[in-house]
C-alpha cells in the first residue's frame, strides 16, 4: 500500500520544523492548493504564493512543532487526515498550543492540496453571536455561584 500522502505531510513537517524553506516549498505540486486561516492570505493558490505564505510564517514564529497525535489514510494511500497537537514559539516571544487537523492530498508524491482546520469558532457575524451567547451563559453561571437567581431556570 502506498503512504504517499503520509510521507508527504511528514516530510513538510519535518522541513518547516527545520526552518528548511525550499525543502518545504519541493514538497508541493506547482499547482498545489494551501488553505490555513493562520495565514494573511488564508488560500494560497501555487508555489508562488505558497512561497510568500512560507516566508511569512518564518518570520512570524521562531520554532515549528507537530506531533502527530492520529493519522487516517485513504485505501490508495494518496489522501489522509492528520491530527496534530501543534506547539510553536513566536519569534516576538510566547508560545502557541493548540490541536489542528490537516488534510492532505497528493499527486505524483507532491502534496497538491493541503488544509488546515483549527478548533476556533465562526469569525464575523456568527462569530459576534457566538461569543455574546457564551458570555451570556458564563454570567448566568457566575450567578448561580454568586447566591443571584437565574432568570428563565
Amino acid at each position: 500500500m502506498s503512504h504517499a500522502a503520509r510521507d508527504a505531510i511528514e516530510r513538510a513537517f519535518r522541513c518547516l520544523q527545520q526552518r528548511d524553506r525550499d525543502g518545504l516549498l519541493g514538497c508541493f505540486a506547482p499547482d498545489a492548493l494551501l488553505f490555513d486561516p493562520h495565514y494573511p492570505q488564508p488560500l494560497m493558490r501555487g508555489t508562488a504564493e505558497i512561497a510568500e505564505g512560507i516566508d511569512w510564517g518564518l518570520k512570524g514564529v521562531k520554532r515549528f512543532g507537530f506531533t502527530v497525535v492520529n493519522y487516517f489514510g485513504s485505501e490508495d494511500g494518496t489522501s489522509c487526515c492528520v491530527e496534530c497537537d501543534t506547539n510553536h514559539t513566536l519569534a516576538v516571544g510566547g508560545d502557541l498550543h493548540f490541536p489542528q487537523v490537516f488534510i492532505v492530498e497528493t499527486r505524483g508524491g507532491l502534496i497538491s492540496r493541503l488544509q488546515a482546520y483549527e478548533p476556533y469558532g465562526p469569525n464575523g457575524i456568527g462569530g459576534a453571536f457566538l461569543g455574546f451567547e457564551r458570555l451570556k451563559r458564563r454570567l448566568a453561571g457566575k450567578r448561580a455561584h454568586t447566591g443571584f437567581a437565574q432568570v428563565g431556570g
